[in-house]
């Protein structure tokens, strides 16, 4: 099994969720490619010692990026660190000539996007995706198999979203992601935005034109000490898109929803698709099923399908068992790995996402901020 060496940058949550999935590759029994975490980097050193009791292959810990970079036992990088920071970490690790798996949005605004889009040109030998999970979900990938078929016929409508409460608390103190030097102005739709386009996007449906409604419900949040201060981002987005596909250049409606403050949400994704054949629905809430109508010239009936573990990526846990998230993170740790290795996705939808369809996300949320100023529709350009 060929060994990819990995240094994470940004010991946080997602980056221990990653460290996990190396530690659990052993269930995907039929990849040719393993991941092997080497280095570590963050200015707080502490989670480290979690990171190296796991990961016995770490022998570089240090606070500075640079130093990881210039490892030569380093030939990939995970990085999550916080919007402000993507432009010159995401570039200087392309410019060193190391693969990239990086953070959602891929810069805090569209300038440090074309940053990052212009190092990628320069180094075309480095591979470079980035992070979004959900549609690795069996459920997600019935769904997509099914688009791949032209199951649905003319698409009618989509709506996707990904929502979740943990901003609801009025008193919880303010974090990075409520400020516009760290987060950037696209507020929730930079942080969660990538998910509800990921699949649109990888389907070809292209958001041509849209109308926003951005939300700042929480204007005011305690500091450590008490003090409150302005939140400046965006809690909650609801996007208004007309959409063409590019299969057939027709034009329909789709609706994508980010929302920080979502009452009775924990973390939701999910995705309706309206055809004229039939429709489909998801929402991780049943995680391990997907909703189909299928018409047949007499009733409309929603049939309920339970997919279980039928993974892209063939793992050892048995196909009647549930699905879960850090599940999501491996095979989608698989796709990124599996790509590096093949040089292509074991199927469509089984990829992460590409850095075209990062910018892709950039026009559309650069074209919200104009919507919302503007209270007009604004194209996406």
């Amino acid at each position: 099994m060929k060994t990819v060496r990995f240094g994470i940058i940004g010991l946080g949550l997602m980056g221990r969720e990653f460290a996990s999935a190396a530690a659990r590759w052993p269930h995907l029994p039929e990849m040719e490619v393993r991941p092997e975490i080497v280095a570590l980097c963050d200015q707080n050193l502490k989670p480290a010692e979690w990171f190296q009791r796991i990961c016995p292959t770490v022998g570089q810990v240090v606070s500075d990026y640079r130093e990881l970079l210039a490892n030569p036992e380093v030939e990939a990088v995970y990085c999550a660190v916080p919007h402000n920071l993507h432009a010159q970490f995401y570039c200087d690790t392309i410019r060193s000539g190391k693969h990239l798996l990086g953070e959602k949005p891929f810069g805090i605004d569209r300038k440090a996007n074309d940053l990052i889009n212009a190092a990628i040109a320069e180094c075309p030998e480095v591979f470079v995706r980035c992070s979004s999970q959900f549609p690795f979900t069996p459920a997600v990938q019935h769904l997509c198999d099914r688009i791949d078929r032209d199951a649905f016929g003319e698409i009618i409508e989509v709506e996707a979203g990904f929502l979740h409460s943990s901003d609801i608390n009025p008193d919880k103190p303010i974090n990075w992601k409520r400020m516009l030097e760290f987060n950037g102005e696209y507020g929730c739709m930079g942080d969660l935005g990538m998910h509800p386009c990921h699949v649109p996007f990888r389907a070809g449906w292209l958001p041509a034109n849209v109308r926003a409604v951005l939300s700042n419900i929480v204007r005011e949040r305690p500091t450590a000490s008490g003090e409150r201060v302005a939140c400046e981002t965006w809690d909650n987005a609801t996007l208004f898109c007309e959409t063409t596909d590019s299969a057939t250049g027709r034009t329909f409606p789709m609706t994508l929803k980010m929302q920080r403050i979502a009452p009775g949400e924990t973390n939701t994704w999910y995705i309706d698709v309206l055809g004229t054949r039939s429709s489909a629905r998801f929402s991780t809430k049943n995680i391990n099923t997907v909703e189909v109508l299928e018409y047949d010239g007499r009733q409309q009936n929603w049939q309920i399908v339970d997919i279980g573990h039928a993974t892209a990526f063939k793992s050892v846990t048995g196909g009647i068992f549930e699905f879960g998230f850090s599940d999501a993170i491996l095979q989608m740790w698989a796709g990124f790995l599996y790509e590096l290795h093949h040089g292509k996705p074991l199927k469509r939808f089984a990829g992460c996402v590409t850095p075209e369809e990062v910018a892709l996300s950039h026009r559309l949320f650069t074209a919200a901020l104009r919507s919302q100023a503007s209270a007009t529709t604004e194209r996406v350009d």
